[in-house]
């Protein structure tokens, strides 16, 4: 609806904006540096809201915490929508101008009074409607998200639900005003910016358009075929299928990474063939036939890397790669030559200026450029201009040729999280990153910090009590897929009924084996922030155990 991701304000405008809602998202802990000049705009008079099942760090900062039951995004978002409209806050002149099928979303959203949301969501109705008017009157205000609305079933309607709401008030195309969705780790947003997607080419060019297609099969002498490829769990569903029996995986460990982990080693182990590149003997390299070791891309590459305000900057070889690793380039351009297509020995530069050459939203982006001004934001179309910092500024156009297509509202329902909770598996399990980790740990896990805590199971102090535990007694945390050892950590943070683990340590423990693979249809995306657990005392001093 919006694109191909990034925010579409920059850092500095979220310094000198007038109230910022973080939904989703622990920023304190997974982008301290974008909390960082978050925390430049509180100071400087921002209000800050913060929806999270967890009370979290960044939930300390705030003016107010909304914490709501786990999978209950889209109703809390509906009803801040519904007050918005009954309260006569709608920017209806922006509206009426650059959207389309508000009828239709007003329709969804009026069964979500304050009340049923209420009783749906956890929150009280006098936070929602604070958040509403707060959100609707401010004059300039940024909606952020994370993997908090985005590792769910209905990941792509959570988010959509968050873009009503910057339509309803006008609050996206405007310096100040944007929606920012923070990307997970370091040039993410640059992997799509490549083409790292299925249905797209570089620049976010839709691979269906004929004239797209064109530019791409005369520079590559080829001709491109117009279809879709698959995401990471389709492809993983074709594995199962037998349809799907070579994969060739660069910088990726979906072995530890992905949900019921177990289920994706068995898929992996099954492959007439596994090659992985990358820089780490991860657990998934150990299952390859073959391992391509590969230059670590910040400090032994050139290259390029886009954060997550669209911001594209130079990255330059600091180092040279241990002995037998290879710098990505070099290794895919052997791989070419040997299956036919000869590349040469295209530098960094080289293969940049073809990317600007085919994409125009890095046209003005060269290294002479790029350096100078260390870094330019997307779209860059010209080497004569720079465009405004923030996206979508079209819509604000009187001129309709100039505005363009309207922004659209989209309808989004509410359904509870797949894994249901019942007698057997009573507590909801959500998870999620800590300041000093990521992910599985590949990158961060070896390092020794003194501030670390071990995984554990965090419980909030209600529960541990209703089970007899104390901090550091391993118990047993059972899903319906899997069940691991892990001690108890008690988190005054946690309401009663959520638990919460980290995955950094999947040695320790496999948080993933215990996760659902139960999937956004559209983003691929796996629900492991909703999974029903039990968790159990152990045989003996509670000391011992076994992972599962």
């Amino acid at each position: 609806m919006f694109g191909a991701g990034g925010g579409t304000s920059s850092y500095r405008e979220i310094e000198e904006t007038d109230l910022i809602i973080l939904w989703g998202s622990n920023a304190r802990e997974t982008h301290p540096i974008f909390f960082h000049h978050l925390l430049k705009g509180v100071h400087n008079g921002a209000r800050l809201f913060v929806v999270d099942p967890r009370r979290t760090g960044s939930a300390e900062w705030a003016d107010g915490w909304l914490g709501l039951n786990v999978g209950t995004d889209i109703p809390l978002a509906n009803a801040v929508a519904r007050e918005i409209i009954h309260a006569e806050l709608v920017n209806e002149a922006f509206v009426g101008r650059a959207t389309t099928g508000f009828a239709e979303l007003a329709a969804a959203v009026e069964p979500w009074t304050l009340e049923a949301a209420e009783r749906e969501t956890g929150v009280p109705a006098a936070a929602i409607r604070e958040l509403a008017h707060a959100y609707a009157r401010a004059d300039r205000a940024q909606l952020c998200w994370t993997l908090g609305i985005t590792e769910h079933h209905n990941a792509t309607d959570n988010v959509r639900a968050l873009i009503n709401l910057s339509l309803l008030t006008g609050h996206v195309g405007r310096y100040g005003s944007g929606l920012n969705p923070l990307r997970g780790q370091n040039n993410v947003q640059g992997g799509g910016d490549m083409g790292a997607i299925p249905n797209r080419l570089p620049g976010f060019q839709d691979i269906l358009d004929p004239a797209v297609r064109a530019r791409f099969g005369a520079a590559y002498g080829r001709e491109i075929q117009p279809r879709y490829g698959m995401h990471l769990t389709q492809m993983l569903e074709a594995m199962d299928r037998r349809e799907l029996t070579t994969a060739y995986c660069v910088g990726e460990n979906p072995a530890q990474s992905e949900a019921d982990s177990a289920h994706t080693v068995k898929r992996l182990s099954d492959l007439d063939h596994l090659v992985v590149q990358d820089i780490f003997l991860t657990r998934t390299a150990r299952l390859a036939d073959v391992v391509l070791p590969a230059s670590a891309a910040w400090c032994e590459s050139e290259g390029t890397v886009t954060n997550s305000e669209r911001r594209v900057q130079r990255v330059r070889k600091a180092l040279d790669p241990p002995g037998g690793a290879r710098d990505d380039i070099a290794i895919m351009s052997d791989l070419a030559r040997r299956l036919g297509c000869d590349w040469g020995a295209p530098s960094a530069e080289e293969i940049w200026d073809e990317v600007r050459s085919l994409s125009p939203i890095f046209a003005g982006m060269s290294y002479r450029r790029l350096e100078e001004l260390q870094g330019i934001q997307w779209p860059c179309f010209s080497e004569d201009r720079l465009e405004p910092p923030y996206l979508h500024g079209r819509l604000w156009e009187t001129d309709p040729e100039r505005r363009g297509a309207p922004a659209p509202f989209a309808v989004s329902r509410h359904r509870l999280p797949v894994d249901v909770l019942d007698q057997d598996f009573p507590l909801r399990l959500t998870t999620g990153r800590r300041l000093d980790s990521y992910n599985t740990g590949v990158q961060s896990g070896a390092i020794a910090l003194p501030a670390r805590r071990e995984a554990a199971i965090e419980l909030s102090p209600e529960d541990a009590e209703r089970l007899g535990l104390v901090p550091g007694e391993r118990v047993l945390v059972s899903s319906r897929r899997a069940s691991v050892t892990a001690p108890v950590a008690v988190d005054p943070a946690l309401r009663p009924g959520l638990a919460f683990m980290i995955p950094h340590f999947p040695d320790q423990v496999d948080t993933n084996s215990l996760t659902i693979e139960a999937t956004d249809p559209i983003a691929g995306t796996a629900e492991y922030k909703a999974t029903a657990i039990r968790v159990e005392r152990l045989p003996g001093d509670g000391t011992t155990g076994r992972d599962g």
